[in-house]
């Protein structure tokens, strides 16, 4: 199936070509601006913000909880002062927690040896003094109050009690008991974890113990206060537990500002790694620029490459702080990625540079390197931007800084690479030309003449290098490259062996069965523990909050919002029947942990109903009594109830429930979203909360939202693919590649400890733009291919993208190995989750989709039916397709957007040899055979005529051989005009599958004209070739316009072959007047034509006489230059055989001489003589 080329890949392809020539003629403007550009957005760094507040990174900007927290802040709002409840608390606020258990074998932690320590923790705590500006204070100065009493944890009060607890003569009740010596009123759940209880709730064992500490945080100063107690309590807490102060006991410990320490550890963990990974990048990226070929290494190009990569990062991070974006520590991930990205580009181009001819003008070869590499560099640009445009619409802040950062950063990677990187190259170019060593500098030997010379080992090994400007095309100067002749013979055949497609079929279904089978274990929310590094003391923390405290987790709060009459006994009803549906799910425990002061209040009436002798039947009297025995200042239950401005009327209240064994992030979710529903079919205006439910909204949302960001960016890279790479089937295959890569990093993730979360979800938007990279570059290269055999496609394919994709995973994956070092889990994932999107989408591009393709792309039937015998056959497209321009014949080039004349060989070549002679037929048509064949045997024929006469027989075979020329010129010119022929006005490619223009062409017969007559010389009219060259010396005109001046530059394919079948002739004659026609030839002549001869690459006849003026403008010079053309002076007896060729192809030949004796000779240009 053949693609077409659409406008966008012509519009990319002249626009880049044209930046090309502008880069070379100008690089150090594209090397400068971008400096100077670098350094002023780097002053932008001066307007840093940086964001650590996790509840502001991590949980969804418009969540549930936030609503939901707003309501309760709306009629209770929190006071630390004076009226502070722990389970009323909407906020975290400013805390301190230890979680304590054992170290000395006994977990029992009901011991007086232990609360001895306890109450010594507890000393040292609450006697820490902090010094915030220029005020020392305690905790006890600072301490969140009840009734002007300190918050403090009653259950070291037990101390009191441990001689008759140890003896056994008191049991301890759960969940809660009154302190016969202290009456206080201890919660065990609040304190106690791991708790063993008998049949009657009495405590048998305590295996851990936690205390609390908070401090106010009503106001501003309050909570600077507040944080800068949390650091003395971190350091006290910490130096007592490694110091090894307690012998008993083992203290975790845990502050609010832990995850903020946490998420600013995370970031320096990784800064130290930039200059190693920096390092590791350059080294990596010299090695694989560098070739054997000492000129056309390019090992500082690869180093050029990360500096250009780590420019553009450090530019577009100072435009975005400019721009007032927050900056966080996940995007220190980006400055890796950017480098991986900005390798890619720097293969690309680079692999572009050496498709071209190393004897075309530093200029013309920018052009097209830039022209090739334009679809590459930029569906990847594209890809990867869209991907992380997506993430910006996500409900995360975190997801949308680093996505933003990211989107700058790809951006900037782009430019600096089409511009300084470019500029860099051009450089690099002009070093080449001239043959300098690419380390050194210095001026070395070819490898073709340093064999010659017999230089010593060393010189060939480490200095030989470049071309030979007498010989360019030797092949010992241009051998392919080891690696991708490896993927083109080896990998192939493998590939390309039934036996390796069963075991790739199968392997790829135990692919997707894993990958299946890992998304039904995906784990979705983002774990509080993984906020932190291995190493914090914060782990240990978690952990034991895990083990011991997911019994009694959450006190969640119910708040019924809105005026209603409460003495009402239908609104009662309504209250009760919520308090007791949410009782009844398996996440909340019994009603005996219930605080709901409707429900005790009523109960208290029912109770004391004669003692009291109160009337509830109205709203007044009801608000009355409450007010009056239940609702007094010294009662928690007085927190629940919010009235009007005058107190006539209830607007608000809330009730409290326990919830109970909540294992894991999975089952907060399935909580949350049950609990809500049942508030929400309530017919009360009824919403539940809890603190951390602010974070748990996450589990609901991170599913869908990345499910649908995977599709829409699915759908997105299609529709790229095919405005990109115009072909449906294409699309489908890219669609196809980037659906599997998805379920396998989905699934695959899960099966390696990543949960679904905010972190994931960036990497799994970031995921669908490297997905493309590599399948839809290969699935192009198939399709676009020529070869009728599925075999040869497959072989073309691997040459072209087997080394670049081995090269681009590599150095991706090289780029992030720093993140797994940094012992983080949010570095760890993006390492993780790169990891697998770069595996999978190279071993989709290497091996399953060339399988795939064969089995059932262009030609399967050949596969299916076992005929298949990978020839290079091309397909027979048709005369209408084949006037169409073919589209480039793999993904790192963009075809040259014109058509161009192929001159007298056919499509195929081999290092711009042809394999067959002009024509359409096998048949030789007249002209002989092409190449140095064809040289060799026209200068025998020239020395055996000059030695033995001409016989009858000679005679008689030059005439048939006139017949065969005149038949071959009428048969492919009217080919050339109505199309028949088909393949000659076609862009040809070379050996490697690089399009070759008429440019290339000429500069090939060039070479072949120059080796012609050196044999040429041999003979005794040696002289009459190099004084006819140098007299039709002439400038050219490439394809887009630029004139390049050529020495030499030889006359159309038909014309040369008609001057040098003419020479023969004429020489073979033996006599002394053909001897004196080519002294006279020899003779400069003042009115000939200057030796600079202009002609461009023919389109069409009409384009030829519209454009381009045909004849010299001086009549002088052309009566001169016919005067001394060979034409115009050959014999009678050799003339008027041929028939008149007219220069625009109109006119095949006219019969009867109406017009010239002589045909004039064929040029692609202005000018003919």
């Amino acid at each position: 199936m053949t693609c077409g080329i659409s406008c966008v890949d012509k519009t990319l392809n002249k626009s880049f070509y044209h930046l090309g020539i502008s880069i070379a003629k100008h690089p150090g403007y594209f090397i400068i601006i971008p400096v100077l550009l670098t350094l002023l957005c780097m002053t932008g760094y001066q307007q840093l913000k940086y964001q650590i507040d996790p509840e502001y990174l991590f949980s969804p900007i418009a969540g549930e909880g936030k609503t939901e927290r707003a309501i309760v802040e709306q009629y209770f709002k929190v006071n630390y002062t004076h009226r502070f409840n722990v389970g009323r608390i909407t906020r975290p606020g400013r805390f301190g927690r230890v979680i304590v258990i054992t170290k000395d074998g006994d977990k029992n932690m009901i011991r007086r040896e232990v609360f001895q320590e306890l109450r010594q923790l507890d000393n040292i705590i609450q006697n820490a003094t902090t010094t915030y500006d220029g005020d020392t204070y305690t905790y006890k100065d600072n301490c969140a109050r009840w009734e002007n009493e300190c918050f403090e944890n009653d259950i070291l009060n037990l101390d009191a009690l441990m001689d008759d607890i140890e003896a056994g003569q008191l049991n301890l009740t759960f969940p809660f008991m009154f302190n016969p010596v202290t009456w206080d009123a201890h919660l065990f759940p609040v304190f106690f974890g791991g708790t063993k209880l008998t049949e009657d709730n009495y405590v048998i064992s305590v295996p851990a113990i936690q205390l609390v500490y908070f401090v106010t945080a009503d106001t501003k100063r309050q909570d600077a206060k507040g944080a800068e107690w949390e650091e003395t309590f971190l350091r006290v807490v910490g130096n007592a537990e490694n110091s090894g102060q307690f012998k008993h006991i083992s203290v975790s410990y845990f502050a609010s500002r832990t995850l903020d320490h946490e998420l600013e550890k995370n970031t320096k963990t990784v800064v130290p790694y930039f200059s190693s990974t920096f390092l590791m990048m350059g080294l990596f990226s010299i090695i694989t620029c560098m070739m054997g070929d000492a000129v056309r290494s390019k090992p500082f190009l690869g180093l050029m490459g990360n500096v250009s990569a780590i420019m553009a990062t450090l530019a577009a991070f100072g435009l975005a702080m400019y721009c007032g974006i927050e900056f966080i520590g996940i995007n220190l991930a980006a400055p890796f990625l950017m480098i991986g990205i900005g390798i890619d580009d720097t293969f690309v181009m680079l692999a572009g540079w050496r498709r071209t001819k190393a004897k075309m003008p530093v200029a013309e070869r920018m052009g097209l390197m830039m022209s090739e590499a334009a679809v590459s560099i930029t569906i990847t640009s594209v890809t990867d931007f869209i991907s992380f445009l997506i993430g910006i619409i996500s409900p995360f802040r975190s997801v949308r800084i680093f996505c933003t950062y990211s989107v700058f950063a790809v951006c900037f990677t782009f430019l600096w690479h089409i511009t300084f990187f470019a500029a860099c190259m051009a450089i690099s170019g002009y070093r080449e030309q001239k043959n300098l060593h690419s380390i050194f500098g210095c001026r070395v030997q070819p490898m073709s003449i340093a064999i010659k010379e017999n230089r010593n080992f060393l010189y060939k090994a480490v200095m030989a290098g470049g071309i030979d400007t007498n010989d360019p095309d030797n092949p010992i100067d241009n051998k392919d490259h080891m690696l991708m002749a490896f993927f083109k013979d080896k990998m192939a055949a493998v590939i390309n062996n039934k036996w390796c497609k069963v075991i790739i079929i199968l392997a790829f279904a135990s692919y997707l069965v894993g990958a299946c089978y890992g998304i039904t274990q995906i784990k979705e929310g983002l774990e509080r523990r993984k906020l932190s590094r291995e190493d914090s003391y914060s782990v240990e923390f978690f952990d034991r909050e895990d083990d011991y405290y997911r019994e009694f987790p959450y006190r969640m709060q119910v708040i019924i919002a809105g005026p209603l009459n409460y003495s009402d006994p239908l609104v009662q009803e309504q209250v009760e029947n919520l308090t007791s549906t949410l009782e009844h799910t398996s996440y909340v425990t019994s009603r005996r942990y219930t605080e709901s002061w409707l429900r005790s209040f009523l109960s208290f009436l029912d109770r004391n109903n004669e003692l009291l002798n109160v009337t509830v039947d109205d709203e007044q009297t009801f608000i009355e009594a409450v007010k009056e025995h239940w609702l007094f200042p010294g009662n928690p239950f007085s927190l629940d109830v919010r009235f009007n401005k005058d107190e006539t009327q209830i607007i608000a209240s809330r009730f409290l429930i326990q919830a109970v064994n909540i294992t894991d992030t999975n089952h907060e979710k399935e909580m949350v979203r049950d609990l809500r529903k049942i508030c929400k079919d309530s017919p009360l205006n009824a919403s539940i909360f809890h603190p951390y439910f602010v974070f748990f909204d996450q589990f609901e949302l991170v599913r869908p939202v990345s499910l649908q960001a995977m599709v829409i960016g699915a759908i997105i890279m299609m529709i790229i693919s095919f405005v990109f790479i115009p072909n449906i089937l294409c699309s489908l295959w890219v669609a196809f590649s980037v659906i599997s890569i998805e379920l396998g990093v989905a699934g695959y993730m899960a099966l390696w400890d990543v949960n679904l979360d905010s972190i994931s979800m960036i990497n799994l938007i970031m995921c669908i733009g490297f997905s493309v990279d590599f399948t839809a570059h290969i699935c192009y290269t198939y399709m676009s291919s020529k070869k009728r055999s599925p075999k040869a496609r497959v072989r073309e394919a691997l040459h072209s993208l087997g080394l670049p994709i081995i090269q681009g995973s590599s150095s991706t994956i090289l780029g992030i190995v720093a993140l797994l070092l940094a012992q983080s889990y949010i570095f760890l994932v993006f390492f993780k989750m790169v990891f697998l999107v770069i595996f999978f989408g190279a071993m989709h591009g290497l091996f399953l989709l060339p399988v795939l393709l064969s089995l059932f792309g262009p030609g399967s039937c050949l596969t299916w039916t076992g005929k298949d015998d990978g020839s290079d056959a091309e397909v027979d497209d048709g005369t209408e397709d084949r006037q169409l321009e073919k589209p480039f014949s793999q993904s790192y080039y963009m075809q040259y957007p014109t058509i161009g004349i192929n001159g007298p060989y056919g499509s195929k070549g081999f290092l711009g040899a042809p394999y067959k002679a002009y024509g359409v037929d096998e048949k030789d048509l007249g002209l002989g055979t092409s190449g140095e064949d064809s040289s060799e045997s026209s200068s025998s024929r020239s020395q055996h005529r000059q030695q033995v006469a001409a016989t009858e027989e000679e005679v008689v075979v030059r005439e048939s051989a006139r017949r065969r020329y005149d038949d071959g010129w009428r048969r492919s010119s009217y080919q050339n005009i109505y199309g028949q022929g088909g393949t000659e006005f076609q862009a040809q490619p070379d050996l490697y599958g690089k399009q070759v223009s008429a440019t290339e062409w000429r500069q090939r017969l060039d070479t072949h004209e120059q080796q012609q007559r050196q044999r040429q010389r041999r003979s005794p009219y040696e002289n009459y070739h190099q004084d006819v060259e140098i007299d039709m010396q002439r400038a050219r005109r490439n394809s887009h316009g630029d004139v390049i001046d050529l020495n030499g530059t030889p006359n159309s394919s038909v014309e040369e072959r008609f001057r040098r079948r003419g020479e023969a002739f004429s020489a073979g004659c033996g006599d002394d007047s053909s001897y004196r026609h080519q002294q006279v030839m020899a003779m400069p002549s003042a009115g000939s034509p200057p030796s600079a001869k202009r002609y461009h690459r023919r389109r069409s006849s009409e384009d030829s006489t519209s454009r381009h003026q045909r004849w010299p403008a001086n009549i002088e010079e052309r009566r001169a230059r016919r005067a001394y053309s060979p034409a115009h002076n050959r014999p009678e007896t050799f003339s008027t055989s041929y028939a008149y060729r007219s220069s625009s192809h109109h006119n095949l030949y006219q019969p009867n001489g109406n017009s010239s004796k002589y045909p004039p000779t064929y040029q692609y240009g202005d000018y003919y003589h």
